[in-house]
This record gives C-alpha cells, sequence and structure tokens, in this order.
C-alpha cells in the first residue's frame, strides 16, 4: 500500500513552513478553517463555527479542501489557519508513522485537539450488483484524492478486507458520483457525516445503485459499527450496516506569551472553543444534525488538548466579541465621555 510514502511526502512539504513562521503579507480573514468539499458535512460544520465567530464580531474564512490530510497539514503550514477538521483514522496512522519516521514525527510535533466532533459514515455507492465489500475485487473504485481522508480510509479498509481493486481511481466523491452515473466506474467511497449532501441533493436512481452493506468482521473491529436509518436519503428505503470514523476539529499548540501571531491565534482559538461550548444546544438546534452527537468529552487517545482551547472553556473566560453595530454614524468624543461616567456611576 502507498500510503506510508504519500503521508512522508505530504509531512515534508508541511515541515518546510510550520505554524510557527509570521506570514509575510496580509491575508484577509485571519482566521480560518479548513474543512471539505462543497458537498461534504466539514464544510457545513465550519460554517456553523463562522456563524458563531460571525454573531461575536468576527471574521472567520472558511475554506473548502480535500479533506483530512490537507486539513491536518493546513494547521501547520497554512497563513492564518487556525482550525482543520481531521478524521480519527487519520490521526492514528500519523500517531503510527511518526514512530517510524522523523519527518512524520516532526510534522505532528505541535498539532493539538480543540474538540471531538462526531462520528462519519463510510459510503459506498456502487451498482446495485455489487452486493458487498468483497464484489469490489476487480472493480474500478473510486478512492478520493490523495491529500483525503476519504481516500486513506478507503486504502485501509480495502487493505484490511484484502479486497484489490482492478482500478484505484483518485477522484473525489462529486466527480466519482458523475463517473458512476455514466458507467465508468463501479463504485466510489465518501466518508462524510450522513445526511451528507451529495446524496440528498443529486437525483440518484435506487433501481440502479445502492450504498453498499460493510459486514466485514474485522473492519467492524477496527471501525465503528454504526446503521444508516432508513430514508436518510432519497434512494436508501431500507437501514444499511456501515462503520464510521470520528472527525476532530484539530488546531495548534498556539503560545500566548508568544510573538504577535501566537497571540491573536491563541485568542481566536479561546474564543471559537468558548462559543462552541457555551453554544452548543443552540448548534444541536439549528446546526447540522450531526451536532446533536457531538460528545465533546470523547478524546482520541494519544493527543493532547490545545492549551489555548483549556483557555477558552475555563470558567470566567469571555470570548472578546465585539458588540454588533447599530449606527454607521461615530459616535461623538462628547457621547462617549458621558456613556464612561453613566457606566462608572451605575454599571454597563
Amino acid at each position: 500500500m502507498r500510503l506510508p510514502r504519500v503521508l512522508r511526502n505530504l509531512a515534508f512539504v508541511a515541515g518546510l513552513a510550520g505554524a510557527s513562521v509570521l506570514p509575510g503579507h496580509a491575508q484577509e480573514p485571519t482566521i480560518n478553517i479548513m474543512t471539505g468539499a462543497s458537498t461534504g458535512t466539514y464544510i457545513q460544520f465550519g460554517r456553523d463555527m463562522q456563524q458563531l465567530m460571525s454573531a461575536c464580531g468576527k471574521d472567520m474564512g472558511v475554506v473548502e479542501t480535500a479533506g483530512s490530510l490537507e486539513n491536518f497539514l493546513g494547521v501547520r503550514q497554512r497563513r492564518y489557519t487556525q482550525f482543520g477538521i481531521v478524521q480519527n483514522d487519520v490521526l492514528e496512522y500519523m500517531q503510527t508513522f511518526a514512530s517510524q519516521d522523523p519527518v512524520v514525527a516532526r510534522t505532528i510535533r505541535g498539532v493539538r485537539i480543540a474538540f471531538p466532533l462526531y462520528e462519519e459514515e463510510v459510503h459506498i455507492l456502487a451498482r446495485n450488483d455489487i452486493s458487498g465489500l468483497r464484489d469490489l475485487t476487480g472493480k474500478r473504485v473510486a478512492i478520493g484524492v490523495e491529500d483525503s481522508g476519504t481516500f486513506l480510509t478507503a486504502s485501509l479498509m480495502l487493505s484490511l478486507a484484502g479486497v484489490e481493486p482492478a482500478e484505484k481511481v483518485l477522484i473525489g466523491p462529486a466527480d466519482g458520483l458523475e463517473q458512476l452515473k455514466a458507467g465508468n466506474i463501479d463504485a466510489f467511497f465518501y466518508v462524510a457525516g450522513a445526511p451528507a449532501s451529495l446524496y440528498s441533493e443529486n437525483a440518484i436512481d435506487g433501481a440502479q445503485f445502492h450504498l453498499v452493506p460493510i459486514a466485514d468482521d474485522t473492519l467492524r473491529s477496527v471501525y465503528t459499527p454504526s446503521t444508516l436509518p432508513a430514508n436518510t436519503y432519497p434512494f436508501q428505503t431500507e437501514p444499511v450496516d456501515l462503520v464510521s470514523v470520528k472527525a476532530v476539529l484539530m488546531t495548534f499548540e498556539y503560545q500566548m506569551n508568544g510573538n504577535a501571531y501566537h497571540r491573536a491565534a491563541c485568542g481566536a482559538v479561546s474564543d471559537l472553543s468558548s462559543l462552541i461550548l457555551t453554544n452548543l444546544d443552540e448548534l444541536k438546534a439549528s446546526g447540522h444534525p450531526k451536532w446533536q452527537d457531538v460528545d465533546l468529552t470523547a478524546i482520541p487517545p494519544g493527543w493532547d488538548i490545545s492549551g489555548c482551547v483549556n483557555r477558552g472553556i475555563s470558567p470566567g473566560y469571555v470570548a472578546s466579541c465585539t458588540a454588533p453595530t447599530t449606527n454607521n454614524s461615530p459616535e461623538s468624543e462628547a457621547n462617549e465621555v458621558y456613556r464612561r461616567s453613566i457606566c462608572e456611576v451605575m454599571g454597563c
């Protein structure tokens, strides 16, 4: 399997930059989260967090990416990027290869957990004559692009199950759906929290295609067994047994007593952490449905929580929000003096 080489090559590129390097030029916005494809759950979670920050008067960019591997490395190498959503199996294999490879070890140094999020299901959409995972042997299967979490998960699952497709096609899920409909491939993998808009918002003929059940004992011991309820998607009328992997919000171990960039980044991490914790019920009620499954105590083993996160969720911490502006005209100096006097006497 080529996975170790892919990880090492990506890690080498990340090692050339590093989050501690000061940016050479201005970039807006100065707070960013790396997510995933436009049809996935990561980007919807990113937009939910973006709304929290916006209500706090802070501009946070939501960056569309290929997925977990790119996101993990982004918190190390991309300017003004404090957050990335990553699959837990990516974290586990980064840890595994770190013990064998000093380049990978340098890459994961300083990367920290912000919050554990939710379980995301491994979807394999295929022609209806493919009844199980082993039927993918000798078939044309899209496994995602190389810097995505889907690529890593699909590669591992096929290897663990002893399944060897005739061709592993390196395309993303949106292209995979198009190529499946055109008959150019037989199936494609997509790791995304259900309901994923790729399946909800595109016409998929249930008479031709279905989600392949994952019943392999080895895979169900390595990954978390899950069941997709009937009618999660319009074409899926029966429940489907799958496996899932946890999504995690990652950040970097910024130093509050470090340089200006580190102080600002740590402040952003603390603020978003505080906002997520204090608004979790609202996120579960009005955000993506997967917020209802978020368990903030389910920390992946072997990884540490960021100090800036702990600062933000500590009792008494208040996010440095800017009050929304209701009048575009600047307040006069006399009025500012008046307000300060009133506040000193009566409190504000």
